[in-house]
């Protein structure tokens, strides 16, 4: 790969560019929470119904895809940008084994949506057969399988399937043996507010399912609310499914389901919202149902083991995680033992084996992997690839199991291994068409305003100077338990190759150290997310990587929210920014679908300290006029189910009025996309370019065509 570096110089756009973009009426609505007065100038733009927001709307992104197309060397940037993602080299995901069948999600460019393939094994991808593919059901790209779950016995398979990013999928049912579809159709079982999941029952006769409210039995307000738990047996019409579950959960319950190998048992593990807590409810063979952990009791996951029992990992005194086992039968939590007790490393994922546990750790982002016996012994401690992560942990009989492990530098391969804790590597591997062989990965440390050390990682071409000239890029998240690991993406490339340098910090409200990571970062302490955020910005800038007006941030949807507190916090300290359907209007947030549900992460304007909070940091609230504000991209999805599109109008609305159309702050609209989840990809690759070139633009990067 030819190695490209920046010019000396560099001729800018006007920074008055965009200024044609239609400025937002004013319409004050005011609020009163506790006392405190609240004006709302921008109101308005939140009823999606109201055609002239649809007109104001089309206006900005107009506007944006004009000053977004004629940015320098856009042309050549698409083309880079199309290379690498139309690369012809298939990525394997979602990886299950049942009866001698491994089914995968398969992604290959340039087909424009994944697709759901049966193979022989890891190691025979040439037994492949596609099963089921939405490139074939929707020509244009925007149908997607949101899950699939086979059956216990592997002859059928459950696939939900949406459209345009709107996450909301109805289940259909197809013959694994001979791709046949089957008439049973079951709708509103995935969403984008709960999401959505399926169990089979022992004889694959019927599935358990998560069900929304059909048409008339709620009230339009509650349509995404009150998932409840149903079972359908096949060849029925879906109006005789009978209810098992769900009355009794939260108005914000997100349910996942699971079922013991025999099918005998059934495990539904309910959230409430998106704060983290669960709670476990436990149906035996006789039908009936047990609540075995409450919310309280902090059993955020479970699993079975080959023998019916049930293994939880809980939170409760052990921030970092342990491991209890509960024998087939019991159904209360005080007869748990304790398999595997709370260590150093946080436990992000676990699987039970005929007599292993393999348990995936994170510390501080980057993952190891344990096997342990099933009284919890340890045995091995599985290699990996340097500074990687571990994902998709898949049981193959007996003691094996494969698992996925990339790093920042190398990309995914499936690799299987055994009690021994030898590693080999399986066929399912992902090529490249780029190599980071130049570039280097290096650990730094940033220190926050109340001394918290935050771990941050840098990815910069070897022999990078640092005379603080460098353009770098920062993204971060910081929310839900949501942790920073190491990933690869040859997308990225197109930034390092132009000499740029990347950075990912893990802020606390992630769960790179466990929960009390996430939740010193959550409800009235999410500030924190954010001063540890502006301090990675500060070490970057001090260690010599780059100064304010070579350094970008980047973040999506609760990382959105991360981008508009730091670009109203500190917009000395940037030089641009780029915010993917993100939260920025706090006051408001919990009145959409979704809202609600991350009033258990966020906070709600009804608490008189959390409002506090809420309003303290609310970037919309924050905007303050003839504040010289960076050069900011708002790029947000009409269908999205997740952040209503209406907190980008507003905040674009805001900062527009605030910087006298004098800065550019453009809007960018998705019509065929929700919340990224599902995007074709056409979309994809005309995101990614309209982030390249107008990072390049601002940060003063000449870019230069890679042979």
């Amino acid at each position: 790969m030819q190695r490209t570096f920046l010019l000396p110089a560099v001729l800018l756009l006007p920074m008055t560019l965009g200024s044609g973009v239609p400025s937002a009426e004013k319409k004050p609505v005011t609020d009163t929470y506790f006392g405190t007065a609240v004006q709302d100038d921008y109101r308005w733009l939140e009823d999606w119904n109201d055609t002239s927001v649809r007109a104001w709307s089309q206006a900005q992104s107009v506007e944006a895809r004009a000053v977004l197309d004629r940015l320098p060397h856009v042309a050549g940037i698409r083309e880079r940008v199309e290379q690498i993602a139309n690369f012809r080299s298939p990525g394997y995901g979602s990886l299950t084994k049942r009866s001698g069948t491994l089914f995968a999600i398969k992604n290959e460019p340039p087909k424009q949506q994944p697709f759901l393939v049966v193979m022989k094994s890891a190691d025979h991808p040439a037994s492949e057969r596609v099963l089921v593919d939405p490139n074939a059901i929707d020509a244009k790209g925007s149908t997607v399988i949101d899950f699939y779950v086979p059956s216990r016995d592997g002859r059928l398979v459950a696939v939900s399937l949406s459209e345009g990013g709107s996450e909301a999928g109805g289940v259909h049912i197809y013959e694994v043996a001979s791709g046949s579809k089957r008439p049973d159709l079951v709708p509103r079982v995935n969403g984008g507010t709960a999401g959505g999941d399926v169990a089979w029952n022992a004889d694959g006769s019927g599935f358990f399912y998560t069900r929304y409210p059909r048409a008339g039995e709620r009230a339009a307000a509650d349509m995404d609310f009150y998932q409840q738990v149903y079972f359908h047996k096949l060849g029925t019409p879906t109006e005789a499914d009978t209810y098992a579950i769900g009355k009794e959960f939260p108005r914000i319950a997100e349910t996942t389901l699971d079922s013991s190998e025999d099918g005998r048992f059934l495990l539904a593990t309910v959230k409430n919202g998106d704060g983290g807590d669960a709670a476990q409810y436990l149906r035996d063979p006789s039908g009936s149902w047990t609540r075995i952990a409450a919310f309280a009791d902090q059993a955020i996951e479970g699993r079975f083991g080959p023998d019916g029992s049930l293994y939880l990992l809980s939170h409760k005194n052990a921030p970092r995680g342990k491991i209890l086992r509960l024998v087939p039968g019991a159904t209360a939590l005080t007869a748990a033992t304790t398999i595997i007790a709370e260590s150093g490393a946080a436990i992000d994922d676990f699987r039970v084996t005929k007599s292993r546990l393999y348990v995936a750790e994170l510390i501080g982002g980057p993952s190891q992997l344990r096997v342990a016996g099933l009284d919890g012994k340890p045995i091995v401690t599985v290699a990996l690839l340097p500074v990687s992560s571990v994902s998709g942990l898949v049981t193959l009989g007996g003691d094996d199991v494969i698992f996925e492990n990339q790093s920042y530098v190398e990309p995914s391969a499936w690799y299987r291994t055994g009690t021994d804790g030898k590693v080999v590597r399986t066929a399912l591997v992902r090529k490249s068409p780029v190599s980071f062989s130049d570039t280097e990965v290096v650990g730094e440390t940033a220190v926050s305003k109340d001394g918290t050390r935050v771990p941050l990682t840098v990815l910069r071409l070897k022999g990078t100077r640092m005379d603080g000239g460098n353009p770098t890029l920062l993204y971060g998240y910081g929310g839900y338990a949501i942790s920073q690991r190491p990933t690869y993406s040859a997308m990225r490339r197109v930034w390092i190759e132009q000499g740029g340098v990347y950075a990912v910090a893990a802020l606390r409200g992630g769960g790179e150290f466990g929960e009390d990571w996430h939740r010193a970062g959550h409800l009235t302490g999410k500030q924190n997310v954010f001063d540890d955020f502006l301090a990675c910005a500060k070490r970057l800038i001090d260690a010599g990587y780059t100064r304010p007006a070579k350094l970008a941030i980047e973040g999506g949807s609760n990382g959105g929210l991360l981008m508009g507190a730091a670009l109203t916090q500190a917009p000395e300290l940037f030089g641009a920014v780029v915010s993917h359907v993100g939260i920025y209007d706090m006051l408001r947030v919990e009145l959409s679908a979704n809202g609600e549900f991350n009033i258990t992460e966020f906070g709600t304007v009804k608490d008189p300290e959390q409002f506090r909070a809420l309003y303290a940091y609310s970037p919309y609230h924050r905007v303050a006029n003839g504040t010289a504000y960076p050069p900011v991209l708002f790029m947000t999805g009409a269908n999205d189910a997740r952040v209503d599109p209406m907190q980008s109008r507003k905040m674009t609305a805001r900062l527009q009025e605030a910087t006298g159309a004098k800065q550019l702050i453009l809007l960018r609209t998705s019509s065929s996309s929700g919340h990224g989840i599902g995007s074709s990809l056409d979309e994809t690759i005309g995101q990614a370019t309209d982030v390249y070139a107008f990072l390049f633009d601002r940060l003063g990067v000449a870019y230069r065509a890679v042979k």
